[in-house]
């Protein structure tokens, strides 16, 4: 049984016109354990939407959408949100960090949302932030570090609670490339590391080259890509 599988999705968004437009149909994917899988298409494609729907932050016209065989759209709006706390963690091109608050507090802050200890959760975040090389920058706030670091703290935090599956939209896609390189190894050691499997959506030819595959959206279906065409 795979990790997550997708059958048959289809996502469309009214237009002005009063006619729908079609994101994605009739999509399929299986994502096993520890697997890392690139997500690649041109810009508009549908990449994000599918990421969004794999995530659970924005629910399919038609399909289904299934977490260790369960469908997960079969939940309600809180139970959801508790399971994508439990159970994935989210990446984004921008980092998101909550600018008050430090790089140990934005890294804590999905286990403190999930009623975990506050001394629990600051000793996890610091593991975390250590085994990413910010040891030293722990009670930095966002606006004290470089671009490279904000989204490694993402990373951190995107791997507090420990879920099964990480979901990354372009995180290297405002880094320059010496920066991108680095992080882009990072997730891939992390994931070789901890056994959790990553979707993520790029346009890096060298992030996609390090996944295990690639899957390309074109004309709102998702097929097979060979790894050295991307």
């Amino acid at each position: 049984m795979p990790l997550l599988a997708a059958e048959g999705l289809r996502k469309t968004y009214p237009t002005g016109a009063g006619a729908r437009l079609v994101v994605l149909d009739s999509v399929d994917l299986a994502i096993a354990a520890g697997e890392v899988v690139a997500v690649v298409g041109e810009s508009g494609s549908g990449k994000s939407t599918l990421l969004h729907i794999l995530g659970t932050l924005d629910r399919p016209d038609a399909g289904r959408v299934l977490f260790k065989g369960e469908d997960v759209f079969s939940r309600n709006d809180e139970e959801l949100a508790a399971f994508r706390n439990r159970s994935i963690g989210f990446v984004f091109q921008f980092h998101h960090l909550l600018p008050e608050f430090t790089a140990i507090e934005n890294v804590a802050m999905p286990a403190l949302i999930g009623q975990t200890r506050l001394a629990v959760a600051r000793r996890k975040a610091a593991d975390l932030l250590e085994r990413l090389g910010l040891g030293g920058r722990m009670d930095h706030r966002p606006g004290m570090l470089s671009g490279g670091e904000q989204q490694r703290v993402a990373v951190a935090r995107a791997l507090m609670n420990d879920p099964d599956i990480i979901l990354a939209d372009e995180p290297t896609g405002n880094l320059d490339s010496d920066t991108a390189d680095m992080l882009q190894d990072e997730m891939i050691r992390l994931s070789r590391e901890t056994g959790r499997a990553f979707i993520v959506v790029t346009h890096s030819a060298v992030l996609a080259s390090q996944a295990d595959r690639v899957l390309r959206i074109h004309s709102h279906r998702l097929t097979e890509d060979p790894l050295d065409q991307e």
